[in-house]
């Protein structure tokens, strides 16, 4: 039986097109601004996105960094989700390069931040604060299952951000798979967002990259803070090439994840040391909690037959769908889960 890697949408392989682009590529100096390819791959993504301009960066931890510093100064304070990725798996970035104060509010079981809870965090001026100055969310949302925030789930928190006078930063690593899930135009998502960035390495399948989006004047500033941080890259428009593909030909076909998914939490529900709710699963994260058993005894029983997950805290285990992964493969995870389990 071939390998199946559900640990995570970060092991998809690159498309043929997307190879033979990358082989293809025209190119020049990044650095000095001078690589065709990644010029067309940022305004491509800033108008996708509704932005005035693009910056493309390694990854997606990179722009969530960059991001960070470039709407905040050194001893100011952000409001963050107690579950989002910057506060759980970026080895504390905003507060060991960024120099920042991190507050947590509770997310809620969609990933959601509630408005009264935002409000309550927001610091009053006072001498002995650090002045809030940055407000992010997380669309899709990881660690509460890949869930989705609407559009008006942001604008609520656009609103209060806006009344306030302090920018609000969307990571969407995943907000392609929110597009997709509720079938709309991705701008709509990112509409409320001072910035905002999104992968091209997880369920779009290129082999590197992020694009952070935002107004000319804060991609400026975003782009020598990209080279502070060693960043500025050289002819990488052999990796734009892929990023390019990916936008054009790997945005629709997210929702063949979705519905491998689906499937996947369906053929679970029913076993028996396992609880997943088939209900909470929207796009292509499928969370289940492990019962009467030790997760990494069935982490390490699956790999035993050739099947990688992802242990996700406490009793709970992660499975990703992505490019690669077929039906089949999905029946064949549950006839392997249905063997463990029971």
């Amino acid at each position: 039986m071939k390998p199946i890697d559900l640990r995570s949408d970060t092991v998809t392989q690159p498309t043929e097109e997307m190879r033979t682009a990358m082989s293809q590529a025209e190119v020049g100096d990044d650095g000095w601004g001078e690589d065709p390819t990644v010029i067309r791959l940022e305004h491509m993504a800033a108008e996708r996105l509704g932005k005035e301009a693009a910056l493309f960066t390694v990854s997606g931890t990179m722009s969530n960094l960059l991001a960070v510093l470039t709407h905040c100064q050194r001893g100011d304070e952000i409001i963050i989700g107690d579950e989002s990725h910057m506060f759980h798996y970026e080895v504390g970035g905003a507060a060991a390069l960024a120099g920042v104060h991190i507050k947590t509010v509770p997310n809620n079981v969609n990933g959601m931040l509630s408005p009264e809870d935002v409000q309550a965090a927001i610091r009053v001026p006072d001498i002995h604060f650090p002045p809030t100055k940055l407000i992010c969310l997380e669309n899709t949302h990881n660690r509460c299952g890949g869930r989705v925030l609407t559009p008006e789930d942001t604008k609520r928190i656009a609103e209060l951000a806006s009344q306030h006078q302090i920018p609000l930063y969307l990571d969407g690593a995943r907000i392609f798979n929110a597009a997709v899930y509720l079938g709309i135009n991705v701008q709509k998502l990112a509409l409320g967002a001072t910035s905002v960035s999104f992968s091209l390495s997880k369920g779009l399948s290129a082999p590197a990259g992020s694009l952070l989006c935002g107004s000319a004047d804060f991609i400026a500033r975003a782009r020598k803070y990209r080279q502070m941080v060693g960043g500025g890259m050289r002819q990488v428009g052999i990796l734009a090439a892929a990023g390019i593909v990916a936008l054009e030909k790997m945005v629709d076909r997210l929702q063949e994840d979705h519905e491998n998914a689906k499937l996947l939490a369906e053929g679970l529900s029913n076993m028996k040391r396992v609880s997943i709710d088939p209900a909470m699963v929207q796009t292509n994260i499928v969370v289940i909690e492990v019962q009467l058993m030790s997760p990494l005894e069935l982490v390490e029983r699956l790999a035993q037959n050739g099947v990688k997950v992802t242990p996700f805290g406490g009793k709970r285990l992660r499975m990703v769908t992505h490019y690669g992964i077929e039906r089949e493969d999905i029946e064949t995870v549950i006839n392997v889960c249905h063997r463990i389990l029971t």
